[in-house]
């Protein structure tokens, strides 16, 4: 009888594990159209969202009952990245037409999202299930922030199984922009993202040119210079 009652729960833990493996996938799959479908060179077609949201609503649909865990990392990382960016497009687009996520109080600390099993803030997905659980300082420059100051949204999802690349292409791509580090001689300009999140990227034997270095294809030399030119919070749209 105990045997019985053990091949059963081993049966329903693996029916529900194999349920939960194909709920992300299908999720993923999903996330991917939707980016496919209305992001080109950086940019977020909110007007085609807004005047066709279902695809919007079933993404969110989905990732709504999901459930991911820390113990496989590249799966929750993930997962929580393309919810983070999918949110901020909801809240755009429940503001449509709008200039910029700033023009609603509490657009990232107050409006909530029903993602992963959890009601959350865009400030929640950020530095409670991402931040405060990984030392990565790559999540700024895959979290979207829906401003022309935010590195670039891609028009695909990020995958378990491409997300390391995806995370180190996206933090190359950005710190080799001059738009987004601006070099003048002996000074640098630094988009407020280092100053904000000062801790991610500075260590006792690192300063945030140190860190910048470690991406830059022309490095910045030791001792310049650095301001932080001011954060351009107009909606990234096409």
């Amino acid at each position: 009888m105990k045997r019985s009652i053990c091949v059963f729960v081993i049966l329903v833990v693996c029916a529900l594990s194999e349920a939960t493996t194909q709920n992300l996938h299908s999720f993923f799959d999903e996330a991917d159209a939707f980016f496919s479908s209305y992001v080109t060179n950086g940019k977020i077609d909110y007007k085609a969202i807004y005047s066709e949201p279902q695809s919007l609503q079933s993404v969110l649909e989905k990732a709504r009952e999901i459930k991911v865990s820390t113990s496989n990392p590249d799966q929750y990382k993930a997962f929580w990245i393309n919810a983070y960016n999918i949110a901020v497009i909801k809240g755009i687009i429940d503001n449509y037409p709008t200039s910029s996520p700033l023009a609603h109080p509490g657009f990232f600390d107050t409006i909530t999202y029903d993602l992963g099993g959890n009601t959350l803030t865009l400030n929640d997905i950020e530095n409670k299930k991402l931040r405060a659980e990984f030392n990565e300082p790559r999540f700024h420059f895959v979290l979207v922030c829906g401003a022309l100051s935010c590195p670039p949204i891609i028009s695909k999802a990020y995958r378990p199984e491409t997300l390391e690349r995806q995370l180190q292409q996206q933090s190359l791509k950005a710190i080799n922009d001059p738009n987004f580090i601006k070099v003048s001689k002996n000074k640098v300009a630094l988009s407020e993202i280092f100053k904000w999140y000062k801790e991610d990227f500075v260590t006792d034997s690192q300063d945030v040119i140190g860190f910048i270095n470690r991406f830059r294809e022309t490095k910045i030399p030791a001792g310049s210079k650095v301001t932080y030119y001011p954060y351009d919070w107009s909606l990234n749209r096409l």
